[in-house]
């Protein structure tokens, strides 16, 4: 058995001692063909890398067996193996590495471990407070943490952020302001007290405080002449005192 299918063409290769940058594709598909066949004979599977090549080999037998011959843009006839003999070229050197990273594997496993790194590493961990021990990272883990953190922080991004605005107005203010000036004029339009503050902020405060009065019966309102507008004007009675000792206050 073959590790591939470019390990059994390298096999006929060198079994016929073939020139690999001139290869006789009728003789080489015809070998590699039969071999399949010999396979599915002893009810092997084949894999589908084996019936790929294959296949690529009849297909380049057809090429070279039709008269029209292929020219790259300078001219020059393009040989319907040479992707091939390339592909075989790049696989042999490649297996001939394969003894010298064996040899390399079997003198590094003679190897014993030293005893002590666990502990040594155990100490650096300590010392600069990592949460996870140095033997235990890899570039897979690493990678990993940085996804997360990266999700982590679009998350972050993306989630809904609450500003608090302080607002240079308070109720309480307002409403000594709404009482000096009602005091001052007896009745107040509320779309003068709009021309005072025309900020949406500030209207809002005014009319929170104007209710708040009226809640207190610190003020009265009466229907003014416009739709939208209306009069703010003193309380009687009782009320009034009230409203004495709050500007008093």
């Amino acid at each position: 058995m073959f590790e591939g299918p470019f390990d059994l063409l390298l096999f006929f290769i060198e079994r016929d001692e073939l020139d690999i940058h001139d290869i006789p594709i009728f003789q080489i598909t015809n070998e590699f063909v039969g071999y399949l066949q010999e396979l599915e004979q002893l009810n092997i599977e084949v894999a589908s890398d084996f019936i790929l090549t294959a296949a690529t080999l009849m297909r380049i037998k057809a090429k070279m067996l039709l008269p029209r011959v292929e020219k790259d843009e300078d001219g020059n006839e393009i040989d319907p193996r040479e992707e091939l003999v390339q592909h075989l070229l790049e696989y042999k050197k490649y297996k001939s590495a394969v003894p010298d990273l064996s040899e390399m594997e079997d003198q590094r496993m003679a190897q014993e471990s030293r005893g002590n790194i666990h502990h040594e590493l155990q100490q650096i961990a300590n010392a600069n407070h990592f949460e996870y021990e140095l033997q235990d990272l890899s570039l897979y883990k690493i990678m990993r943490v940085f996804e997360k953190v990266m999700a982590r922080y679009t998350e972050e991004q993306n989630r809904p952020k609450h500003t608090v605005i302080q607002y240079a107005y308070t109720i309480d203010e307002q409403r000594d302001i709404i009482l000096s000036m009602v005091q001052q004029r007896n009745r107040l339009a509320f779309s003068k007290l709009i021309e005072e503050f025309p900020d949406k902020i500030g209207m809002i405060f005014n009319f929170l405080a104007i209710l708040d009065m009226l809640q207190l019966n610190l003020i009265g309102v009466e229907v003014g002449d416009g739709f939208n507008d209306f009069i703010i004007t003193e309380a009687e009675g009782q009320a009034a005192q009230v409203t004495q000792l709050l500007v008093q206050e």
